[in-house]
């Protein structure tokens, strides 16, 4: 019993410090995204997506990499797209890129996993895009996607009006009063993944052994110059796998993969984990929504399939080059992680740029309206996740006062 108390407060205190650890980059990267949702619309993007060439891709993925790293936004934001005129093909990068190539991702990655990582994510999110455009090319599902787009075609929306020029809307209260409360926004959209995501970090830290890990993923712990071809293999197909199961969305995830890369899974293990926020059931039940069972289905193979293609080429090209990342030494749970450093005063910054913005959307702005299109959440599913993560903060408080009364 003294045991497992020990190791609930243990794994709290981990839950905490990774947040804590990842707080200001997660508000440098929601106001990042914040100001871009406001200042830069869909409107241009839907008259330059049309066609299935290159320039259509390449503007699909510059569209995403600018956009939020929300799955559920993304997902939104992807079908309207493709309802207005954009092709599939620039669609999907759209969709890959705004979840695979964003600025708030790479900085939470960074903070968790070291910059090859972050290297890994963006040109993994760039191979993304481009073996599921060489999938959509030798496969030619026409007739599905004419289907798809005559089943959106229902419920089309109006156009938006002309955009006022740039520097009108930076001048603009009531575009800063639309920042501050897409913010709060972006918070609302990740709060329960992120509690999930970290919580559940701290509880497979303090409660799940190496073994464990060793018997999912084959021949982790051993090096990454042990890891053969089938090995890596075993280590993609089931990382997707694992997200599918835990269905944490892409920041949520980081700290979880960190651990996972403690833990001896490979680096194409690994980073296969982190590509899979767009295989898990609640995006294919939305897909499902928008574009019916068969389309979800094809999006489902096409995404699994090219994360599997990028995570092994990914690894074969890193370890070419001798930039796979070794283990820490120090494991991330060993770090002590609320001291006096840069991260407490870069936290104290952000909190007090978070509340600049809360003020602008909430009490300067409060007469302002502001919505955007998010994709379909089941509303049981929605009801479900709200009391796991308020059953995670109890968790977490009854923990943490254990870990001081343990001390």
């Amino acid at each position: 019993m003294n045991q497992f108390i020990q190791q609930w407060g243990n794994a709290a205190h981990t839950s905490l410090g990774f947040f804590w650890m990842a707080l200001w980059a997660f508000i440098l990267g929601y106001i990042i995204s914040s100001l871009i949702q406001i200042f830069i619309t869909e409107k241009r993007m839907q008259k330059t997506m049309g066609d299935e060439g290159s320039k259509s891709v390449l503007l699909g993925t510059f569209f995403g990499f600018i956009s939020s790293s929300c799955s559920f936004s993304a997902l939104a934001t992807s079908k309207s797209l493709f309802q207005k005129g954009a092709s599939f093909v620039s669609s999907v990068a759209f969709l890959l890129a705004s979840t695979n190539l964003v600025i708030e991702l790479g900085i939470i990655i960074s903070i968790f996993l070291g910059w090859q990582f972050v290297v890994g994510e963006y040109i993994g999110g760039v191979l993304l895009i481009l073996f599921s455009w060489l999938l959509i090319r030798l496969i030619n599902p026409k007739k599905m996607i004419e289907k798809a787009r005559k089943r959106l075609d229902n419920s089309k929306e109006e156009e938006h009006k002309e955009e006022a020029a740039m520097v009108t809307k930076i001048k603009s209260p009531e575009k800063w009063a639309k920042v501050g409360k897409q913010y709060a926004m972006e918070w609302k959209m990740v709060w329960k993944d992120v509690t999930l995501g970290f919580t559940i970090a701290g509880i497979v830290a303090a409660f799940i052994p190496d073994s464990f890990f060793q018997t999912l993923f084959i021949n982790s712990g051993e090096g990454q110059e042990s890891f053969g071809f089938f090995t890596l293999l075993e280590h993609v197909v089931v990382g997707p796998v694992a997200a599918f199961l835990t269905f944490i969305g892409s920041m949520g995830n980081i700290p979880l993969a960190a651990l996972l890369f403690d833990k001896g899974v490979s680096f194409a293990g690994v980073m296969a984990f982190i590509f899979s926020d767009l295989v898990v059931f609640p995006v294919l039940r939305i897909n499902a929504k928008y574009y019916g069972w068969k389309m979800s289905l094809f999006i489902l193979f096409l995404l699994f399939t090219s994360l599997i293609a990028a995570s092994l080429l990914l690894h074969y090209s890193f370890d070419l080059f001798g930039l796979i990342p070794e283990s820490s030494a120090k494991s991330i749970t060993e770090k002590e992680h609320f001291t006096i450093d840069y991260t407490f005063f870069l936290n104290a910054v952000f909190l007090a740029l978070s509340g600049i913005l809360i003020y602008l959307g909430f009490f300067k702005g409060k007469e302002v309206m502001h919505h955007k299109e998010m994709a379909p959440k089941s509303p049981l599913l929605e009801k479900i996740l709200t009391w796991i993560a308020l059953t995670c903060y109890v968790w977490l408080a009854i923990g943490i006062v254990l870990k001081y009364l343990t001390v």
